[in-house]
């Protein structure tokens, strides 16, 4: 007997990612010790994802051409100025109106600068990357290489304006960099080696999806409630429109500014690292850490289907996605 597992998880819009990712954070919700208590194996299958992105990352660089390198600086450029432009003009905006300290009454109770940046400033990476590995090219998917600039508070600190940090760590954004380039020289030394390594990315989406939906937990949308969920909402609203549209300007169909619109799960330790740095943001921290986990978990889910509904719709159109 045979059971078409593969075909029912293509028809939901960004199966090979969505569907594993919401098995996983329902397993981290009603189950959140296993991987501890099988440990071995099982505990690095559910808690693995940045091994698995890595060697997604060696897979993907296979497949580029290198000629593709300016693409790739133009693309990645483009999507993590607007990235970060639109989280200096939300602070901006926000700090006309708000102090360090959080609100705290009415339906925005919790509610900070803080929030607003952090969950608008960081792109979920291996979200990008799988999106982008399943309907778009390979060197829209190096095109993170850039973005990992965003990564950890330092661009945080630099838009709320916090002093202490002087320098972009370059030891993170190289070790970054290193299973792309990896990828890119073996695939250009060996065509072999290109096909061998390409032909596994798309296995590796769906792993990875298991293991980020394991570190997330269903839970903490109910605890930061509407607001919480809200702030997810206008984050893939804001951010897709922006990011749509840069794109748009790179020469790109829109597809890879949607597939950035989602907030960093580890941009939720980015509130309490801020406060670490700077005791203003100590009050904001706490809720500002629930909200943006809301936001990391909205965007996890809602991005993945924004992007397979425009990949479907520009499908539909004659619109060629995946020019390979």
């Amino acid at each position: 007997m045979s059971v078409p597992i593969k075909a029912a998880i293509e028809r939901v819009p960004g199966g090979m990612m969505l569907v594993p990712l919401l098995a996983g954070a329902i397993l981290a919700t009603v189950a959140p010790g296993t991987a501890d208590f099988f440990g071995s194996f099982t505990g690095g299958l559910l808690t693995g994802s940045t091994p698995i992105l890595a060697v997604f990352y060696v897979c993907m660089g296979a497949s580029i051409d290198l000629r593709a390198t300016p693409y790739i600086l133009k693309k990645g450029g483009a999507l993590f100025g607007s990235k970060v432009l639109l989280a200096v003009v939300l602070g901006i905006i926000a700090g006309r109106f708000m102090t360090e300290a959080p609100i705290n009454h009415g339906i925005l109770t919790g509610l900070s600068v803080l929030a607003i940046v952090a969950a608008f400033s960081d792109t979920n990476g291996g979200l990008y990357m799988a999106l982008m590995g399943q309907y778009g090219k390979p060197k829209d998917v190096a095109a993170y290489s850039i973005m990992t600039i965003e990564s950890g508070p330092f661009l945080t600190m630099v838009i709320l304006g916090v002093a202490g940090l002087s320098a972009f760590p370059w030891q993170a954004l190289l070790g970054a960099l290193i299973p792309l380039l990896l990828g890119m020289i073996l695939g250009s030394l060996d065509p072999a080696m290109r096909k061998f390594l390409a032909g596994a990315a798309p296995v590796l989406i769906f792993f990875f999806g298991l293991a980020l939906g394991f570190g997330i937990s269903l839970q903490t949308v109910l605890k930061a409630g509407l607001l919480g969920i809200a702030l997810g909402l206008v984050v893939l609203l804001l951010s897709g429109v922006v990011l749509f549209f840069a794109d748009k300007l790179t020469g790109g169909t829109g597809l890879g500014g949607l597939a950035a619109s989602s907030t960093a799960g580890n941009a939720a330790a980015v509130p309490m690292l801020v406060a670490a740095a700077n005791p203003a943001y100590h009050q904001a921290a706490g809720p500002a850490t629930v909200l943006v986990s809301a936001s990391v978990v909205v965007t996890a889910i809602g991005t993945p289907l924004v992007v397979a509904w425009f990949a479907r719709r520009q499908t539909a159109r004659g619109v060629a996605l995946a020019e390979r």
